[in-house]
């Protein structure tokens, strides 16, 4: 069993705005605390092998400037790689769009053997898509590859995640994720009824109702 409600908690969410190559971007940042050393998450970040333990299979050329490819999902380009504090990609579905969105991510010492790790996804979103879901469309599903990356440091994992998604324990999860990246987004400025229905959109459709 998971505790979700520690799970949730953990995380630091954040909604704002960022310059990328492509344009003026919104921007989600999540910030959470993993009781491992920074060498110990920064391989588990950067190392293919366990990259697919705890996120998706990956293949590629693993240097500045070399693409890769998460099985079945997004890819892009290696921008920068700093050794064991940051990694910058380019994040799209397909080529074309992989220059419409960055990932950045830092890592920094939180003591001996703990290490804060922030991600950030800056990207050029059509309007009526962030109108629509807001910032827990892409806020959610890495808030749940953090989960998993914390399972991964703690030895553990969630065996089938697709299973697990459809679970009780999972809808849950993404419910209460939802919820609060629409409490991020309120705090961010958004009116109470454009974070409502952003909130709703976006659980319908990481959680969807299975009655319905």
């Amino acid at each position: 069993m998971i505790d979700i409600v520690r799970e949730i908690e953990t995380v630091q969410r954040e909604v704002g705005s960022g310059r990328i190559p492509a344009g003026e971007g919104r921007s989600v940042r999540l910030r959470r605390t993993y009781d491992a050393p920074i060498d110990e998450v920064w391989d588990a970040l950067t190392n293919p092998e366990r990259i697919g333990r705890w996120f998706l299979p990956i293949s590629g050329d693993y240097r500045i400037g070399g693409r890769f490819q998460f099985e079945g999902n997004a890819g892009g380009e290696i921008v920068a790689c700093e050794r064991p504090e940051r990694l910058l990609v380019t994040w799209g579905m397909g080529e074309a769009g992989a220059g419409d969105s960055e990932v950045e991510i830092r890592l920094a010492r939180a003591g001996e053997d703990a290490t804060t790790l922030e991600l950030e996804h800056t990207a050029v979103v059509p309007e009526e898509m962030w109108d629509q879901y807001g910032p827990g469309a892409v806020g959610v599903g890495w808030e749940g590859g953090m989960l998993g990356l914390a399972l991964h440091l703690r030895g553990g994992s969630i065996e089938d995640p697709i299973a697990w998604q459809v679970s009780a324990e999972g809808r849950d999860y993404m419910t209460r994720s939802s919820e609060a990246w629409g409490k991020a987004y309120r705090t961010a400025g958004a009116d109470v009824d454009t974070a409502a229905r952003a909130v709703a959109n976006t659980t319908q459709f990481y959680a969807p109702d299975p009655a319905s």
